[in-house]
């Protein structure tokens, strides 16, 4: 664990800074980190997916309408909606593999022996903690994140528990999608999408939960605004 743990870290380390100069440049500097990002991704499912024609196709054109709103989230909510998305699956994933790694216990399912109720419970339990530090810093920075949440009133949810929906939403589709991935690792026979990365695989299987809480929040995001 510690080995696969000093890579995933030194892996990280080189890979945050890049992705937060492109994510905070934004504009057209965004735009070709995210098209470079579909590209290895699409790469990567093609080869995980391509004895099935209809499953490689379907999955592009997910990864497109993925990474579309990604651009749509930081173009049309600003930089913080956009950290706090990524934010959250970042550290649900974080929070599985630490929790699932030092605890371990019974196992959640057979499409990912490695995922155990821990690991889940983890999961949670970052992204709450992250979550919840992220808003209160970014609420005295940024009005609109603060404003986001005050909009739930009108529904008749209140500011902290549409905290609470959002960041649970978020997460567990993040794992909703780490599990997706991971079942058509199976299907394929393999344990990673790719070798780029040490300690973490491809960027797909990095990249697993954010392709899906991304269009995920776009869309909660929007439909508060209206």
């Amino acid at each position: 664990m510690i080995k696969e743990f000093e890579k995933r870290v030194l892996s990280s380390l080189i890979l945050i800074p890049i992705a937060f100069f492109f994510i905070i440049k934004g504009s057209v500097f965004f735009l070709f980190f995210l098209s470079m990002l579909f590209l290895i991704t699409s790469y990567e499912w093609f080869k995980m997916s391509k004895k099935n024609n209809l499953i490689m196709f379907l999955g592009i054109i997910f990864l497109l309408f993925s990474f579309y709103t990604a651009y749509l989230l930081r173009l049309e909510k600003g930089i913080v909606f956009f950290l706090f998305v990524i934010l959250i699956s970042v550290l649900t994933d974080v929070g599985g593999f630490f929790f699932g790694k030092t605890f371990k216990g019974p196992k959640l399912t057979k499409i990912s022996p490695n995922k155990t109720y821990a690991g889940v419970f983890g999961s949670f339990i970052f992204s709450f903690v992250g979550g919840l530090i992220f808003i209160e810093y970014s609420s005295h920075i940024n009005f609109s994140m603060l404003s986001f949440f005050k909009g739930f009133e009108k529904i008749g949810i209140n500011y902290d528990l549409s905290i609470f929906i959002i960041i649970f939403s978020i997460s567990t589709i993040s794992q909703v999608g780490d599990l997706t991935i991971s079942y058509f690792k199976r299907k394929a026979k393999i344990k990673d999408t790719g070798k780029l990365l040490p300690g973490h695989g491809g960027f797909l299987d990095r990249m697993d939960g954010i392709i899906y809480s991304v269009p995920f929040a776009y869309l909660i995001f929007t439909i508060n605004y209206y």
